[in-house]
């Protein structure tokens, strides 16, 4: 009895003697391979004698539960990269135009652009209507996308973001971009990981039944005079066709100026550009020119006949001078000239009186007091 009881009163079993370790290590177990491969085996004799085809149901799809492959998720538009972006125009295969409404340079009009100098005018934070014209329709999944630029090469790497006081009074998700698209729920914004720089894109729209023309709405969120933002700094509005993959397939670029009076600033910029340099300073210099010239005109004024002389003499001239003090100065010398002018006529006057006739040739004129030869 106290051969089949341990120490600790368990009862032990006949051929129990050895570890529980020793005894795992004499058990044989098969590897996975083994055992994948006589399951494939067996699988292959059920399918030949149509075992496992008839506990499947009709239609059963064998690949169901295989893993499909690996895909790698991509954002269905690809802002543009490039530190330097291009800003001339390219119509591409689609013939990418854009076309503005006309509106005149009256001081009531929230946005006006100008043919001319190819520059858009508008208020802060109100649409400007820009029409999109393609000759032909483009991919499927199209977007358009507007991107703001520094203008001179010197600012040209620097992003374009509207000022923190206008930042700091929005509550919007996209503050800090400077150009918006309004009128559409879906309009993405991006921001360029590599080089900070802001777009804003919107699906592209065939145009409606009646029209030739697409309208989408930007908005301008910051004047171009606010400090920590543009600080009138010159920019460029990149308006670009593209694939959903991000391939550019039109570029559309203009000059824009956010004001408070668009009409007024459009007039005066081009009023400038038309000028020629120094054109009314020169008209000015022309009138002055008279005073400032009289050795010459008393040239030409011998060599002309006495009555265009006096004709020219007659011409009176009128000369604008700013401020008193040169006034004064240039009255004087007027007044100078006057004088010198009486004296002169006078010592003509004197001159003709005392001329006397000439005598005939063999004869000497006789002066008072002197005696003749024959007295």
């Amino acid at each position: 009895m106290m051969d089949e009881q341990g120490m600790d009163g368990m009862q032990i079993l006949p051929g129990s003697q050895d570890s529980f370790s020793e005894l795992w290590a004499s058990v044989q177990t098969p590897s996975i391979a083994t055992i994948v491969e006589a399951f494939d085996d067996h699988l292959g004799n059920w399918r030949q004698n149509d075992q496992i085809d008839n506990l499947l149901p009709d239609g059963f799809d064998m690949n169901l539960f295989e893993l499909p492959p690996e895909t790698v998720a991509k954002d269905s538009v690809t802002p543009p990269s490039s530190t330097v972006p291009v800003v001339t125009d390219y119509p591409g295969e689609y013939g990418f135009q854009l076309r503005f409404q006309k509106s005149g340079t009256a001081k009531s009009v929230t946005s006006t652009f100008s043919e001319l100098l190819k520059k858009l005018y508008c208020q802060l934070a109100k649409t400007s209507p820009v029409e999109v014209l393609l000759s032909k329709e483009p991919p499927q999944g199209a977007v358009l996308r507007a991107t703001a630029v520094y203008k001179k090469t010197e600012h040209v790497a620097d992003v374009v973001r509207r000022c923190p006081h206008h930042q700091t009074e929005d509550t919007a998700e996209h503050r800090s971009h400077l150009i918006r698209l309004e009128g559409s729920q879906r309009a993405l914004y991006f921001e360029d990981p590599h080089t900070k720089r802001q777009s804003v894109t919107v699906p592209y729209e065939p145009p409606q039944l009646g029209s030739e023309t697409t309208a989408i709405l930007l908005s301008f969120m910051c004047n171009s005079s606010c400090m920590g933002g543009m600080n009138r700094r010159q920019i460029l509005t990149i308006l670009t066709l593209e694939t959903p993959d991000g391939l550019v397939l039109g570029r559309r670029c203009f000059e824009v100026r956010v004001c408070a009076c668009p009409g007024r600033d459009r007039k005066t910029d081009e009023e400038s550009s038309t000028k020629t340099p120094n054109g009314p300073k020169q008209t000015k210099k022309r009138k002055q020119a008279p005073s400032n010239s009289a050795p010459h005109t008393t040239t030409v004024m011998k060599s002309k006949s006495s009555s265009s002389a006096e004709e020219e003499d007659k011409e009176v001239f009128t000369v604008l001078v700013k401020g008193r003090e040169r006034y004064e100065i240039i009255k004087k010398i007027n007044e100078a000239f006057e004088g010198a002018a009486e004296k002169e006529k006078a010592k003509n006057k004197v001159s003709v009186k005392q001329e006397l006739p000439v005598p005939s040739s063999g004869k000497r004129l006789v002066q008072r007091g002197e005696r003749s030869d024959s007295d």
